[in-house]
């Protein structure tokens, strides 16, 4: 992935040091992938994850990491992934008359508080509807290449702009407005996230366009991250199973083709979920 032309946004908050210590109180925000590190957490130390969401002690602390320097590679590359986001998202709202504000990147590690409640490193990536920010905790790209067999800068560049296409629904108020109940293969959650996926798509498509961020086996990368993170993928790995009804983020193969929707025009009109049948 080339990273030269892009600019570093200063819509950053870094915490990271700024928090610390254990203990299992959880607070997934709006939308997101912050199931996906829940169960990566449960399967590291064995841990039921209704235990970290009910707030029952799980017998092991919060794995702790090293605070990496401000410098680092993985922070410079998620400043740059967002401010590319900022730079693509303005004119395409600008053109549907759609004021844009960008959201704030946060980063931290361990825990950190939020409008959305108490974000711990085992929510995930996380975007907070209430606060327009978008929380990360920079070790879930070991967990995503290492666990989930998805590495490289565009693998992680995904999950960033997936959680920048939860903001873009909020600003445009579609956020909650999408068809179906709440839960569900069908539902509510599932519709977010794979217009989420979608936007991703349509970030990855424009930034291309105006920054030729793509190198070959970038776009596989993206797809494998989007496939590794499929609620059917979880629920196999970590209960042999699937639960329709439990699914939140859709499965492995609705993430892919809604990923690719986006990526492959980069029409936001393309992504729309809420009246998709089937999904």
């Amino acid at each position: 992935m080339r990273l030269d032309e892009l600019r570093s946004s200063t819509n950053v908050d870094d915490r990271r040091g700024a928090f610390g210590g254990y203990g299992p109180h959880l607070a997934i925000g709006g939308g997101g992938l912050g199931f996906v590190a829940l169960l990566v957490l449960s399967l590291v130390f064995g841990v039921n994850p209704s235990q970290l969401l009910s707030g029952g002690d799980t017998g092991a602390p919060v794995a702790q990491q090293p605070v990496s320097p401000s410098g680092d590679a993985s922070s410079q590359l998620a400043r740059k992934i967002v401010g590319s986001a900022e730079d693509v998202w303005n004119p395409l709202l600008g053109q549907r008359g759609v004021a844009f504000t960008p959201a704030t990147l946060t980063l931290y590690d361990y825990e950190t508080p939020t409008a959305c409640g108490e974000g711990q490193s085992s929510a995930g990536p996380f975007y907070c509807p209430e606060d327009n920010r978008i929380y990360l905790d920079l070790s879930f790209f070991d967990q995503l290449s290492q666990r989930f067999g998805a590495p490289g800068q565009f693998a992680q560049a995904y999950v960033i702009a997936h959680e920048y296409g939860h903001h873009i629904q909020n600003l445009l108020g579609v956020f909650d407005r999408h068809g179906g109940s709440g839960a569900g293969a069908e539902g509510q959650s599932v519709r977010r996230e794979l217009q989420a996926d979608c936007y991703a798509g349509v970030w990855a498509y424009h930034a291309n366009a105006q920054f030729q961020i793509l190198q070959s086996g970038d776009v596989e990368g993206g797809l494998r991250a989007a496939a590794a993170v499929g609620d059917d993928t979880l629920e196999k790995e970590t209960q042999g199973y699937l639960v329709p009804d439990s699914f939140t983020h859709g499965t492995s193969a609705q993430r892919v083709r809604w990923f690719k929707r986006g990526l492959e025009g980069g029409d936001m009109e393309a992504c729309d979920t809420s009246s998709a049948a089937p999904l």
